[in-house]
């Protein structure tokens, strides 16, 4: 079957458009061959700094013949609409169209046959759509042409376009189409400097080789693999390790389409500056990778960078200019740190007096004040020195009106922590300005550090609780403030390193510290907390564990200890696993059920205890003392935060319950012992509410 090849050759496409533009590419194209009924084996899109590239293998030569019956008027319609019908069908008469009976009466049927048209020219008409039509987040105009209306947008000046079609066997054709006085053809062209002159082109196989031999390495993920490998050699055979930086490859393969790795260097004086801030220097502002010693885990004085061209002087030329304007970089990180440790963090908060967090919320420095207040607050609840917790929350954000940072935000808490240290804090104090962020993710590190931790989770419940006393919560996939991923955070705080806290109290602290209040400032808590338990079901459910469960937990009301519902929840889960977990999950549904049809004939609830004078059967005796014995065991094992104890309880209701639905008829003719025995199923939803709702699990 024939093979497609597109090429779309232009100016320097930026390398963070490349992978999405290959993508869509892909997308696009495919999609409409399968409108189109070309149903194709197979597509891969490629992206180079100066062309995207398509190959779709697979595809049918021609498109199906299409036949379809319409529906005309009924037989003995006036003239008019058999005449419409004839029309719009194609038939010359109606005699040959077939009549179809319905209830309605006897209708015309028209056969309309399609037939399908050669591939070749349906890629002529679909592929300058998609070129006119392409989803580039910037794009412009250029050269002449620019001025006349729908001239083409394109992220950088397109030049030509290659578009070929056939099966491997024979020459593939050209598909012919014009796009902004472009005429696709079968001509490319290689490396920029290296190989510059015009390739004609045939099918994929031919295309990539040919682009191969003029300097072009056309697989991005071949790119990179090779810029990997040569800079791990090349940093190993002068005794060092490459510092790998995914992002930082994924966007040196986007600019180059031949990769030649070179090593330069820098003066050792400027290591005395922080790794991470040569790091982000280097990074930054020359898209060059670091090395470090391998005996001291610190970087040294070498970077290694990616040229896209083998120089005639081995790079040396290279070398030297990115070792230039490296050292220019240097020399102003150097004196942007050196100039911070000459101001203490402290003599920068006055600053965050003139700063606004949110119109509504004040200044930085009163939001620090409600973090230190409470730091100081939560210190004790999770065994942290109060002290240190609350100078900690004092200076955690002081780092942010620092040369440093303003020049690299990334570092952010990670010089604060430096300077801390500089200035004599206590480590933990110290460590507070950088983890105070943490976890910023779900891959992020979780602080373990008492004081740390107080500061995080400081930080992140002032920002909820104050979004949230003015009314600014997420809505759908909006989430400017990043307020999802600080519940999460707050989350794994809390189970990470177990701790104890009554998330309802700490946010009612949280809000007495606003000087904004909400309309209904008693609600605020409990709305924020069913926000936790939204949170937890995403994080739960990433681990495995059923959502449900966690709507079964927080359907018992007052739960707001996150480590004792996440606890109850994995006990729950492992008690549902089991046969006797099961089996009582579908007697307690089916005492719920009949209880809801009842309660819903009878217009009222049958609570109240069942009397006793009332059971006539052996088994609703066994089962009323069953539940009490269970209910008392699994509330002391509860009390005693012992939920495998409890679950281990709620197995005993299991026999009693299966004999009651299997020998005892609820709705008997007496109606007080039906309102008794509906009491008792009542007492079965009662007894294992003391662990869960279970009306909330999911069969």
């Amino acid at each position: 079957m024939p093979d497609l090849l597109l090429e779309l050759f232009s100016e320097e496409i930026p390398a963070r458009m490349q992978a999405k533009a290959a993508d869509d590419l892909r997308r696009m194209v495919t999609d409409k061959l399968v409108a189109e009924g070309l149903v194709y084996e197979g597509a891969k899109a490629f992206a180079t700094p100066r062309r995207l590239a398509l190959t779709v293998h697979g595809i049918p030569a021609r498109q199906p013949d299409l036949k379809t019956e319409r529906r005309g008027p009924k037989v003995g319609a006036p003239d008019a609409a058999v005449q419409g019908f004839l029309k719009a069908t194609g038939l010359k008469s109606l005699d040959e169209a077939k009549i179809q009976r319905d209830p309605k009466g006897d209708f015309y049927i028209g056969l309309i046959e399609k037939p399908g048209r050669d591939a070749i020219d349906v890629l002529a008409e679909i592929l300058p759509v998609i070129i006119r039509t392409f989803p580039w987040p910037k794009s412009m105009r250029w050269g002449a042409r620019s001025g006349k209306p729908g001239s083409l947008n394109w992220v950088r000046p397109l030049h030509a376009i290659t578009a070929t079609f056939g099966p491997e066997t024979e020459e593939p054709d050209v598909v012919k189409f014009e796009v902004d006085g472009i005429q696709s053809g079968q001509t490319t062209y290689g490396h920029r400097f290296l190989a510059p002159a015009p390739i004609s082109v045939r099918r994929f196989e031919d295309y990539e080789a040919k682009l191969l031999a003029a300097k072009v390495v056309l697989d991005p993920e071949r790119r990179k693999d090779a810029i990997l490998t040569d800079a791990k050699q090349l940093a190993f055979a002068q005794g060092f390790e490459l510092v790998e930086d995914q992002n930082l490859l994924d966007e040196v393969a986007g600019l180059v389409e031949w990769p030649v790795v070179l090593m330069g260097s820098f003066e050792p004086e400027f290591l005395k500056t922080p790794d991470e801030v040569i790091r982000a220097t280097i990074r930054n502002n020359q898209k060059c990778f670091v090395v470090r010693d391998p005996k001291t885990g610190k970087l040294a004085s070498k970077f290694i960078l990616v040229a896209n061209i083998e120089a005639a002087d081995g790079g040396a030329t290279i070398i030297a200019g990115n070792e230039r304007v490296i050292r220019a970089r240097l020399s102003d990180a150097k004196f942007f740190y050196e100039t911070d440790l000459k101001t203490k963090l402290e003599d920068r908060l006055p600053k965050f007096e003139q700063i606004v967090f949110h119109e509504k919320l004040g200044t930085q420095a009163e939001r620090i004040k409600r973090i230190e207040r409470l730091a100081a607050e939560i210190a004790p609840l999770v065994g942290a020195d109060v002290a240190k917790a609350t100078r900690a929350a004092h200076l955690a954000k002081a780092d942010l009106l620092s040369e440093v940072v303003g020049e690299f935000p990334e570092v952010q808490g990670l010089m604060g922590k430096y300077y801390a240290l500089a200035q004599g804090e206590d480590a933990s104090v110290a460590a507070a300005s950088e983890e105070h962020y943490k976890p910023q993710g779900p891959a992020d590190r979780v602080p373990t550090d008492p004081v740390s931790v107080v500061v995080a989770l400081a930080d992140k419940i002032d920002t909820l609780v104050g979004f949230w006393a003015i009314d600014e919560k997420p809505t759908g996939s909006k989430d400017p403030y990043a307020l999802r991923r600080a519940a999460l955070g707050v989350i794994r705080l809390i189970a990470e390193n177990a701790l104890r806290l009554s998330l309802i109290k700490v946010a009612g602290s949280a809000l007495a510290g606003l000087s904004v209040k909400p309309a209904d400032a008693s609600k605020l808590p409990s709305d924020l907390l069913a926000f936790f338990a939204d949170r937890l079901k995403v994080q739960l459910r990433e681990q495995g564990a059923r959502h449900d469960l966690v709507d079964a937990v927080f359907a018992l009301g007052g739960q707001d200890d996150l480590l004792m519902i996440v606890r109850r929840i994995e006990a729950l889960g492992k008690f549902l696993d089991s046969d006797d977990g099961k089996n009582l999950l579908a007697g307690t549904k089916r005492a719920s059920n009949i209880l809801s049809i009842e309660e819903k004939k009878d217009k009222r609830s049958f609570d109240g205890a069942p009397d006793a004078a009332l059971y006539s059967l052996s088994e609703e005796k066994a089962l009323a003392k069953a539940i009490g014995e269970v209910k008392a065991e699994a509330s002391a094992a509860v009390a005693k935060e012992d939920f495998a104890a409890a679950m281990s309880a709620m197995a005993k209701l299991r026999p009693p319950v299966d004999a009651f639905f299997d020998k005892v008829r609820v709705n008997d003719d007496d109606s007080k012992v039906r309102e008794n025995r509906l009491k008792l199923l009542n007492e079965i939803r009662s007894a294992t509410r003391a662990v869960a709702d279970f009306s909330k699990i999911q069969d």
